[in-house]
């Protein structure tokens, strides 16, 4: 099989390779997938650069989630068979970006049939993340003010739907006009493009100087920062990420005078500590898929061949919307 594969970490474009590898076997509780579909996302901007939490054994195939059929199912899978439609998260060395992967059972998940594949390979980690923040971590009510930052991201554009399937005003704030026109394609109330305007003033005037209820932060940074000026009484900060690169340092009387939560999300643990929670937010999903309330836009559809050049250029910023590549 063609495979994108990393011998030695660093930019994409140079840590990314196009080879004939052998394919891979179904060990027990796994599944081989042909994929139809497997979307960039920064972590594989991450995993190129060696700089992602998870360092897999090198070489190995980067691409951390997709859509596919089941080619092969390995002794004691129960839930999936031969024929399957699926979509999942690949185990390493076998990731997305090949024609064919690895996703342990208990990784996987039936693949919404209101969706294509490109549509529902976009929908595990990104609206995973985002429903687990804006429905577990906090409770978004209808009526209230979700601001989104990367509202043009994987996981901001995420958020942005599941805001309006709530029935929040969504305020997404963006770097460019090509991403703000993709912001009000996925449904913003109000898109900021923050190369041209501060978000903190536009939240008071739309709010009438309350403040947002909810701010999902992706970026970190003086994204943070600037978050803690427009956040309002008993309002809650969804803390996702750190996209910008830098961590910010929470002034914590700040919060204290202020009233309000500063909340950490980190999704992957949920694979580790409640399984039963996922299964539960994926059926979800399924149901707003189904329903029609939510949609992963996807701008790019892109070849197989493409990877090296689309990883780079999400890394670089260079990206507008979801970019999936399709064997």
């Amino acid at each position: 099989m063609k495979a994108w594969r990393i011998h030695e970490v660093g930019e994409p474009k140079e840590a990314l390779q196009l080879m004939d590898v052998p394919d891979p076997e179904a060990g027990p509780g796994r599944l081989v997938v042909r994929v139809a579909a497997a979307p960039a996302n920064f972590p594989d901007v991450l995993l190129c650069r060696g700089q992602y939490q998870l360092k897999p054994e090198l070489p190995f195939t980067p691409g951390v989630e997709l859509a596919g059929t089941v080619v092969a199912a390995g002794e004691g899978v129960t839930r999936f068979a031969v024929g399957d439609r699926i979509i999942g998260n690949p185990e390493f060395p076998f990731g997305g970006f090949a024609e064919l992967a690895v996703v342990p059972e208990e990784d996987a998940y039936r693949a919404p049939a209101s969706l294509d594949d490109a549509e529902a390979s976009a929908l595990s980690i990104g609206y995973q993340t985002s429903w687990f923040a804006l429905h577990r971590r906090t409770q978004l009510r209808a009526g209230e003010t979700l601001l989104v930052h990367a509202a043009a991201g994987g996981v901001g554009s995420a958020a942005v739907q599941l805001g309006k399937a709530a029935g929040a005003t969504v305020i997404g704030v963006v770097g460019g006009a090509e991403k703000a026109d993709y912001c009000r394609a996925l449904g913003a109330d109000v898109v900021v493009d923050r190369h041209r305007e501060d978000f903190v003033d536009v939240v008071k005037d739309v709010t009438a100087g309350r403040g947002a209820d909810v701010i999902y932060d992706p970026v970190g940074g003086d994204s943070y920062n600037r978050s803690t000026k427009c956040i309002a009484f008993e309002g809650r900060i969804l803390v996702i990420g750190f996209a910008g690169g830098t961590i910010p340092q929470p002034a914590l009387n700040h919060a204290l005078i202020k009233n309000y939560s500063i909340i950490g999300l980190h999704w992957g643990l949920y694979r580790q500590y409640n399984r039963a929670a996922i299964e539960a937010c994926h059926e979800e999903l399924c149901r707003l898929a189904d329903d029609g309330a939510i949609k992963p836009l996807i701008s790019e559809r892109l070849s197989l061949d493409d990877v090296a050049d689309g990883v780079a250029r999400l890394g670089d910023g260079h990206t507008v919307g979801r970019l999936v590549f399709q064997p």
